[in-house]
């Protein structure tokens, strides 16, 4: 059965089949037929379909594209789903559905339900997303919050594509950023019992360090506690980082984010994965030491035993000269473990910008390990700047120089922070704008989204007073422009999950909730949902119900909740 994504795929293959037909009758000359590509027409009048592929056919042809269009339209059956194929100018192929079989699939979206939506793309396949990892030194910031967006949002598009998905977070409780954590906790710590203690240079100065100071006191009393002037004891390191874990994952919930695993760096190290990963790159022959140092060697990354190597040269350094590993070669360590010991088929890193250097040592070690590169895809997403109006906002109540996550969703609510931060390209710098996302008119577009949604339950909790059961409604009779509009739109959702997980871009997300919002409330100041004719407003109501399904999903997809009323 033609459905959702699978239309597009049928008539794609009826294109390609007709290529073939117009070869065999020597209409067309044989050669090699490039995909048809299908794609959606800006103007309604050029149909819901068309394909460019005449453009691309007619040099190798040897024929005018028009013409070349022509003789492949006139192969493609009509019928069924398909009303009509035509031709335009200077080489489309346009196809356009039938009303009859647009309206027949309201009754599928009714059955199908919650699954609307849902492709076989990833086939089982399984697939680790692993986005924020925030070292756990500080609250999770308005920074990480729009990779924590992305991230959440690919791992639900892509589960609805039919992988299996592992959500991840890589805590960063090893190196010297949590040292200086600790050391700084310390301070803190000493501090309370009257101590005169110095925060350390590079330390965390926010007030959420006093706060965990306070709560290991009230826990541990004085026990932490060592003689003047002895370092940290390495059991206030755990406890701290286990205690901003905890508050990470706090901030988690109030966005709905629930990760599937929390992989601890130390782990690397304690059960020698490490130690085989850098095993595996020696056999290789990826591996040189010099200057005191290892070094991860690879072709196409600038290596160079020449001790003036700039700065990313430096950068392949996996063991520095104290013997310490560093962050790269944790990072070795860590893909080592997620291809070659749990096994995944593709991993997506979501990483910051400052991260952008690191993504070609990091497709060069995995190919190292002997990994195919494309089956790890590294997303860098831009920064965010927080506005109230054209006011920007820089300094934060709780934690000194960053503006935390949680202030946000405390103030606009976790559903506009979603919205937003998915709602531009991973690699634009987006700004947000506090006091729009908070408005309640059809400017803010949370709001015109949701607005929808509530409405469309009103309307079917209305109509449950009249009408007790529209499931027997004839969808033959949706035949006005606004329901067939309506209708095509919601049809959309399939092929979007499919792009979506096809290029990993979810800011298209956004907008097609904004244009499916849209066709119903164009369809809604149009078509009369509740009138003296039953069989119409049956029909109606099972339209309405299928559309209230859809949106509910594309918002589940963001992450976002649907309202019943607002």
């Amino acid at each position: 059965m033609w459905f959702g994504a699978m239309i597009r795929h049928e008539i794609e293959k009826l294109i390609t089949e007709a290529i073939r037909a117009a070869q065999e009758a020597g209409e067309i000359p044989a050669a090699g037929a490039p995909d048809p590509l299908l794609e959606r027409p800006q103007r309604p009048e050029h149909g819901d379909y068309a394909s460019s592929l005449p453009l691309r056919l007619a040099r190798t042809a040897g024929m005018n594209p028009l013409d070349l269009a022509r003789v492949i339209a006139g192969r493609v059956p009509s019928g069924g789903a398909v009303e009509s194929v035509d031709t335009a100018p200077p080489g489309f192929i346009n196809i356009r559905l039938s009303a009859e079989w647009l309206a027949s699939r309201v009754d599928e979206i009714v059955r199908v339900g919650e699954a609307f939506g849902d492709v076989p793309l990833g086939e089982g396949k399984r697939l680790q997303v692993e986005f924020v990892s925030a070292n756990p030194v500080g609250p999770i910031h308005v920074g990480n919050g729009r990779g924590l967006a992305l991230g959440d949002t690919l791992a639900r598009v892509l589960k609805a594509a039919g992988f299996e998905i592992q959500r991840e977070y890589l805590v960063n409780d090893a190196g010297t950023q949590t040292e200086t954590f600790a050391a700084t906790l310390y301070a803190r710590y000493q501090q309370i019992f009257g101590r005169e203690a110095d925060i350390p240079e590079g330390g965390y100065p926010g007030e959420y360090m006093i706060d965990i100071a306070e709560q290991l006191k009230e826990e541990r009393g004085d026990s932490l506690l060592r003689p003047p002037g002895e370092p940290y004891p390495p059991e206030l390191h755990d406890l701290g980082v286990a205690k901003m874990v905890d508050g990470i994952k706090r901030d988690l919930a109030a966005i709905a984010v629930e990760y599937d695993n929390w992989f601890s760096e130390r782990s690397l190290y304690k059960d020698s994965t490490y130690e085989k990963a850098m095993g595996l790159l020696r056999e290789r022959g990826c591996i040189a030491q010099r200057e005191g140092a290892v070094w991860f060697t690879a072709p196409g990354l600038g290596d160079s035993q020449d001790p003036h190597a700039t700065a990313p040269q430096r950068d392949n350094v996996i063991v520095r000269s104290t013997g310490q590993p560093t962050y790269f070669a944790s990072d070795i360590a860590y893909h080592y473990d997620k291809f070659l010991l749990r096994g995944f088929d593709r991993v997506v890193d979501v990483w910051g910008a400052d991260h952008q250097g690191h993504v070609p040592r990091m497709k060069a070690a995995v190919a190292a390990l002997g990994v195919d590169p494309d089956n790890l895809t590294i997303i860098i997403y831009q920064l965010v700047t927080l506005k109230r109006g054209a006011e920007t906002v820089r300094l934060s109540k709780r934690a000194g120089e960053i503006i935390t996550l949680r202030e946000v969703i405390d103030e606009v609510g976790a559903d506009a922070v979603r919205f937003n931060f998915v709602s531009r390209a991973a690699d634009s710098h987006m700004d947000f704008d506090l006091e729009l996302a908070k408005r309640q008119s059809q400017e803010n577009p949370v709001y015109y989204v949701q607005y929808a949604h509530a409405r469309i339950a009103g309307i079917l909790t209305q109509a449950s007073d009249r009408i007790k059961d529209w499931s027997a409604g004839d969808v033959s009779l949706l035949t006005h422009e606004a329901e067939l509009a309506l209708i095509r739109k919601m049809l959309r959702l399939p092929e979007l999950v499919e792009a979506i997980a096809n290029s990993l871009e979810p800011h298209q997300l956004p907008y097609y909730a904004i244009e499916l919002a849209t066709a119903f409330h164009d369809f809604y100041e149009k078509c009369r949902v509740l009138s003296d004719d039953a069989a119409l407003s049956m029909a109606r109501l099972k339209l309405v119900s299928a559309a209230r399904l859809v949106l509910a999903r594309t918002l589940s997809l963001m992450g976002m909740s649907a309202p019943e009323r607002m």
